[in-house]
This record gives structure tokens, sequence and C-alpha cells, in this order.
């Protein structure tokens, strides 16, 4: 008998809540927004952390079989997309994913421009950089990037008005390419939207966005209106996490058809699990999904 990745009575318990009544205030809102736009984006996977040890031609196999539109395959996993493919690697990379039927969205990287250092700065440009290259070979449509922070004794004005010149240096870079830059809502303070929003409020290029990351620091009595509202104008991807938690998750996938967004969200959850089991989470994963995304 193949293992849950949580105990069973847990999982029912969860699954029957979003399949039930769902959250109070992610109600009030569907009940509040409806009738709701016709739902336009689609389900993809983060292969941080679920799918962290799959190699590519499983990775593929799976989300074809489960019906994961899209992939952003985060750097350092086992699938080993990374900008040291050489040029015969990158063009079976490409094939497998157009013989799938599954897009590749993007590549996940570490990139994160909030140090002191100038050097350390310029040196995760460069390497947001030669993924974006990696991703225009691979026809993939961007490069997600993250702050991670503030720096002790350096002001948090100064911090965002770095990152977003760092960001328009890669942005510039990414036009050239057709590509996209994504940063993360992420970091301790810096996933803050308010932060986030200044960091886009400078003059940044347009292929240069967000992708919103759900975290519980997006919620203000409960809500995530205030957040959203301040970055969806420049929201370009999406990371949903565990569907059987806390977050409003009704609230923020009609968010998103309200504003006729067209793209993907992207599982991103903290287990790793082998194949069978992985396929299994993600079978029950779209079942929630769809419910949450679709019932008004």
């Amino acid at each position: 008998m193949l293992a849950m990745p949580w105990p069973r009575r847990t999982f029912l318990q969860s699954a029957g809540a979003c399949l039930g009544v769902g959250w109070a205030s992610s109600d009030r809102i569907a009940e509040a927004a409806t009738p709701l736009p016709p739902r336009q984006f689609a389900l993809g996977l983060v292969t941080y952390n679920l799918a962290a040890q799959w190699d590519l031609p499983t990775l593929l196999s799976i989300a074809r079989t489960t019906g994961v539109a899209a992939l952003e395959l985060r750097t350092t996993h086992a699938h080993g997309v990374e900008p040291s493919l050489d040029a015969s690697g990158r063009r079976e990379v490409r094939q497998r994913f157009a013989d799938s039927g599954v897009k590749l969205w993007g590549l996940g990287t570490v990139c994160e421009f909030h140090a002191a250092d100038p050097k350390i700065v310029a040196n995760n440009i460069e390497t947001c950089k030669q993924f974006l290259d990696l991703g225009a070979e691979l026809g993939g449509t961007g490069v997600k990037v993250r702050p991670n922070g503030f720096v002790r004794g350096v002001a948090p004005a100064d911090t965002l008005k770095q990152i977003s010149a760092a960001l328009a240096a890669c942005g510039e870079y990414a036009q050239t390419l057709q590509q996209e830059v994504w940063l993360e809502v992420h970091g301790a303070g810096t996933a803050d939207p308010k932060n986030i929003q200044q960091i886009m409020e400078h003059a940044l290029p347009s292929c240069v966005g967000v992708t919103w990351n759900s975290n519980a620091t997006d919620l203000v009595d409960g809500s995530i209106q205030d957040g959203f509202a301040r970055l969806q104008s420049r929201i370009k991807s999406c990371h949903i996490n565990e569907l059987y938690g806390r977050y409003p998750y009704r609230e923020l996938l009609h968010a998103l058809r309200n504003i006729a967004y067209d793209r993907y969200t992207l599982i991103e959850i903290p287990q790793k699990l082998p194949p069978e089991a992985g396929e299994l989470l993600l079978r029950y994963y779209k079942a929630l999904w769809l419910e949450l995304a679709d019932r008004v």
C-alpha cells in the first residue's frame, strides 16, 4: 500500500473542508465577486521540493498523466536543467518537452540582489542572464529570481532600490531574448507586498514582473485583498502551496479570474516524495484546485 505524505485522516478532513463550505473569508469574497469571468489559467508545478529528486523523463511523464500543464524547473535538482548544459543537452531537453506536450514555463533560480557587496550582486545578475539564455534556447517564458531579506546596517529603502536596479539590468537583457524576469514575493521583510510594490514602482522593463508566492504575510485580517491590489498589475506567475491549509486560496484563485490572469498557478509544496507518492498527491491536488478555482 502506498504511503501518503500526511496521515489519511488529516488529508480527508482537510479535503472535506475544501470541498465543502470552504473558508468563511474566501466564501464572502466569492459571493461578492459573482458572477466571475471564466478561468483562463491552468495548473503547473514548481519542482521545489516535491519533484526535486525526479529525473526529467519521470517528471514529464507524471505531469502529463496528472494533467499538470506546465513546469518551473528549480535549479540544483535531479532533472539537471542548468546553464552548464551543452548544445546537445539543450536540444534534448527542448525535444523532451515538445514530445510531452507539457509547457516549460520557466527556470527557478536562486539569484538575489539584496547583498551589501556589489560584486555579489553583479555575479547574481550575470547568473540570471545565463539562465535567461538557457530559457530562451529551451522555449521557456521566464526566469524566477528573488529578494531574500534586508541587510543589517543598510536602510531598507536603499536595498529596495538596489534590487530594482538589478532587476532593470536583468530585464533589459531579457527583452533581447523575448524572455521575462519574475521577482518572487520572498524573504524576511522583503516579502511584504508593500515592499515588493516599492521595488516595482521604479522604472522597470515591461518584461519584469512578480511571482505571487502565497505567503502568510500576504494576509490582512485573513484576506489577501490589500496585497493583491498592490501587485496585481505586475503578476506574471503564481506559486501556490498546501491547498488544504489556512491560506484563502478560493479568494486568490477568484481574484486571478477577476483580473483575467491567463498563465499558470504552480504547485510549490515542501514534501519531497518518490514518484509514485508524488503522482498520487498531484491527482488529489488537482481535484481540490479545480473545486477552489471553479466553484462560485
